[in-house]
């Protein structure tokens, strides 16, 4: 063991001016219902836990698909468009809003992180932004997606991509750090007629 100093004095962290958008009893309330309700419903009941989170303040949009697994600390900061797919063990660490699109697969085990610590600061601040999911994108297995990032539409991020900048849209884009490495085709619809 090291006897260097801490860069940091964790007794001087403080987040008392983050508002989480709902008093600490029902962010507990939601904890509650979610660890039960979620995990216990069967496969096919995107119906019942899409309702609990319009219940709980999140903007779902028609034919969402939400496997049971996944996980969203608050609700009322996510909107997600209609028919895109929320895969199992997701997790929406949502202290800001996540904004997902339409037709958007966020593919099992993957990570979108809203928040964040300042590492130049001794007392560790808490540092939030938002992400954004435009339409049409596909995060695939196991990745991880920063605060403040944006993908654009139709863009691909392949598994266990960790994404700290914005991503173009229509690229295949891969790696970590996560980079466009080539533009995603069009299929036509045509072609297997």
């Amino acid at each position: 063991m090291s006897n260097d100093q801490p860069f940091v004095d964790l007794r001087k962290y403080d987040q008392s001016w983050f508002d989480r958008g709902r008093p600490g009893w029902y962010v507990l309330f939601w904890w509650f219902v979610q660890a039960i309700a979620f995990p216990l419903t069967p496969q096919p009941l995107n119906i019942l836990r899409s309702a609990l989170l319009r219940l709980f303040g999140a903007r779902i949009g028609k034919g969402v698909l939400i496997r049971p697994t996944a996980r969203f600390t608050y609700p009322w900061k996510v909107t997600i468009g209609d028919y895109s797919w929320i895969g199992d063990n997701v997790v929406l660490y949502s202290l800001e809003q996540i904004h997902i699109g339409e037709h958007c697969v966020i593919s099992q085990k993957s990570y979108l992180c809203t928040g964040s610590h300042d590492l130049r600061d001794p007392a560790f601040g808490l540092k939030t932004a938002s992400i954004t999911i435009n339409n049409g994108v596909w995060v695939a297995a196991d990745c991880f997606v920063g605060p403040g990032v944006q993908i654009g539409a139709n863009a691909v991020i392949g598994a266990r991509s960790s994404v700290f900048t914005n991503m173009p849209s229509g690229q295949v884009c891969w790696g970590s750090p996560c980079r466009p490495k080539t533009v995603r085709l069009k299929l036509d619809p045509s072609i297997n007629s």
